[in-house]
């Protein structure tokens, strides 16, 4: 070989370096930017291409911490962004689960804020006595943790309905704590409810009888409906639920109007207002966050076509959603560029 030779294709070895650093080929999918083309007010779905199922984000001063379903070895993965597009990995949240749980299926994580160095942290895994699913909860000093959970047993079980999954914390306008969770009925052929019931002011204990508010009842819900939230707009309380299959083109958002958090609730005649398009199938079990006076929508979601595939699994959106006439309108799933949050 030639020195020219030689010279020449160490000058194209250091283009190709410098096109793949421009380019953003890191081999780390979640930490990649979204961005569309060179345009960094803009951004294209997915934000999260792995897989990372049933999101949900909390903002901690300027950083945003994103909770999901077990991962890549990971009990609660977080992640965390200052911009709702861009993601990194954070770690593990919960690395170590109770003595009464066991691994492989914590579910659904979500997080809340209750002082400036305590953060409680309700998922849902597998518990060793009933067999079934069940809720823990768990503190940490820190937002992405590491969370621990001192309790001898769970928070919530329901063995007898099947289990109880998708727990969702909520601090209404007059400072009170409430839980929400559905009873998982599709694990044994029995209705699936959305319950809801206070929490004591630690978050660690709940207070009172739980509230059955919602069942799967419209044809387009399928045999469930789960992983509520809730929401209030203008006063309004509202409880947002995805609904059918999880692995299926047809599950889908929807929600309610409720009169208080123990209901009683009325599910809104537009739904679904989240449904599959030619961008994404399957969306839902959602979250909502606002941003500098707009609200976004943050849920998973399979490629057209790749429903129950592991590669790359339920990839995480980010819509935003307006208000028309105080009813949620979400503009998605979308596979163009959109304007950043």
């Amino acid at each position: 070989m030639t020195r020219a030779t030689t010279l020449r294709r160490g000058a194209a070895a250091v283009v190709l370096a410098a096109a793949l650093l421009v380019s953003g080929c890191t081999g780390d999918s979640e930490s990649t930017p979204t961005s569309s083309g060179s345009d960094s007010s803009m951004f294209t779905n997915p934000v999260v291409r792995t897989d990372a199922p049933d999101p949900q984000a909390i903002r901690v001063g300027d950083t945003w911490y994103l909770f999901h379903t077990n991962s890549g070895g990971r009990n609660v993965p977080v992640l965390t962004s200052a911009n709702l597009v861009d993601w990194a990995e954070a770690g593990d949240a919960l690395p170590a689960l109770p003595d009464w749980a066991d691994a492989g299926k914590t579910w659904a994580p979500e997080a809340i804020q209750l002082a400036p160095d305590r953060f409680l942290l309700y998922y849902t895994v597998a518990g060793r006595e009933s067999g079934r699913q069940c809720v823990g909860r768990a503190v940490a000093s820190a937002p992405q943790g590491p969370y621990r959970d001192d309790s001898t047993g769970p928070l919530i079980c329901q063995a007898d309905l099947g289990g109880a999954i998708d727990a969702s914390p909520f601090r209404d306008t007059d400072g009170s704590l409430w839980l929400l969770w559905k009873n998982d009925g599709n694990a044994i052929g029995v209705d699936t409810w959305l319950w809801s019931q206070r929490l004591s002011d630690d978050g660690l204990t709940l207070v009172g009888e739980p509230t059955k508010l919602l069942k799967q009842t419209e044809p387009w819900e399928g045999t469930l409906i789960e992983g509520p939230f809730f929401h209030r707009q203008d006063g309004r309380l509202l409880l947002f639920f995805a609904a059918n299959a999880y692995d299926r083109a047809e599950y889908a958002e929807g929600y309610a109007v409720c009169e208080s958090p123990t209901g009683p609730c009325v599910k809104a005649a537009e739904n679904p207002i989240l449904k599959s398009t030619d961008a994404a199938s399957g969306p839902g079990h959602a979250s909502m966050v606002v941003k500098d006076g707009r609200t976004w929508l943050l849920y998973h979601a399979w490629p057209p076509g790749q429903e129950g595939s592991t590669d790359p699994g339920r990839q995480v959106w980010l819509d935003e959603v307006t208000w028309v006439d105080g009813k949620p309108v979400v503009k998605g799933p979308t596979a163009s560029p959109q304007p950043r949050p």
